[in-house]
């Protein structure tokens, strides 16, 4: 049987080489390194990289403009509490001198917590003052927003702010955490140390634009007078029987009498009222 003859084998040519893509480093006129938000490279790849121009000048106006604006909002809210201190404690002694010689028993007390919050207790009432730490802003169309006052200058929308709440002295005294406090009113401070101020109906509201109403020991007198008032004259209510039939060993235990009465709250007249 015949061998079959052996067939000459092919030469292969070699595979040519993968295509690597060209680095962006390697392309005329690609950016290198870090860039800015315009894509403009500003720093050669590997440096060290800076924070573009361009955002620089954003924070740098941000700090200047409303950072510094705040600050100045918070000092002088700090201020405007500070005083609001000194007249509370010069209402006490005043108000202590009137009743002592008449009735020994009825105690007014001022009372100082932090630098953020201060007391004063009259009978079985307490005001509880609150300098809140952060500056704040509201809707457009809410308080003193809308007035051609603050659209002429952004700054002026921003405001510090002072709470007065109102709770029965024995409700602190005892530690009664679930008895509600009542909010008699709110100030707000703004930029140039002028007022706003919302709350209950008692509370004796400027009728005038923010503008004509700069923070003065006098005005915050008012305020710590009219708040008094609206809580004497906010009486407690006891509950009704019904509601009292039962009470769990949480609530003895906790010191919560069954008893206990409630403040029926404040008729608000929400803000001053305010020219166009």
């Amino acid at each position: 049987m015949a061998k079959a003859s052996a067939q000459p084998r092919k030469k292969v040519a070699p595979a040519a080489p993968a295509t690597v893509p060209a680095a962006a480093d390697d392309v005329p006129g690609a950016p290198t390194g870090a860039t800015a938000t315009d894509n403009v490279a500003v720093s050669v790849a590997g440096s060290p990289v800076e924070a573009p121009a361009d955002r620089l000048n954003q924070i740098f106006d941000g700090l200047m403009q409303k950072s510094t604006a705040k600050q100045l909002i918070f000092r002088n809210t700090q201020a405007a509490f500070d005083c609001l201190r000194q007249v509370s404690q010069e209402l006490v002694v005043e108000l202590n001198k009137r009743l002592n010689p008449l009735d020994a028993s009825v105690i007014i007390e001022y009372r100082s917590i932090n630098e953020m919050e201060f007391h004063i207790r009259f009978s079985g009432d307490l005001l509880v003052f609150v300098m809140h730490s952060n500056v704040v802003t509201f809707p457009d169309d809410y308080g003193p927003m809308p007035t051609k006052y603050v659209e002429a200058d952004f700054r002026r929308r921003f405001f510090g702010h002072i709470m007065a709440y109102n709770f029965m002295a024995d409700s602190i005294k005892y530690q009664r955490l679930n008895d509600p406090g009542y909010l008699v009113g709110r100030l707000l401070v703004n930029i140039e140390n002028c007022y706003f101020l919302e709350g209950v109906q008692q509370l004796e509201l400027p009728d005038n634009d923010m503008s004509d109403n700069p923070i003065t020991p006098e005005a915050l007198r008012l305020f710590v007078e009219s708040a008094m008032i609206a809580a004497v004259n906010n009486d407690l209510v006891a509950p009704l029987l019904p509601e009292i039939k039962k009470i769990s060993v949480k609530q003895k235990n906790e010191n919560q009498q069954v008893s206990r009465g409630s403040k029926v709250g404040f008729s608000f007249s929400h803000e001053q009222q305010l020219p166009f």
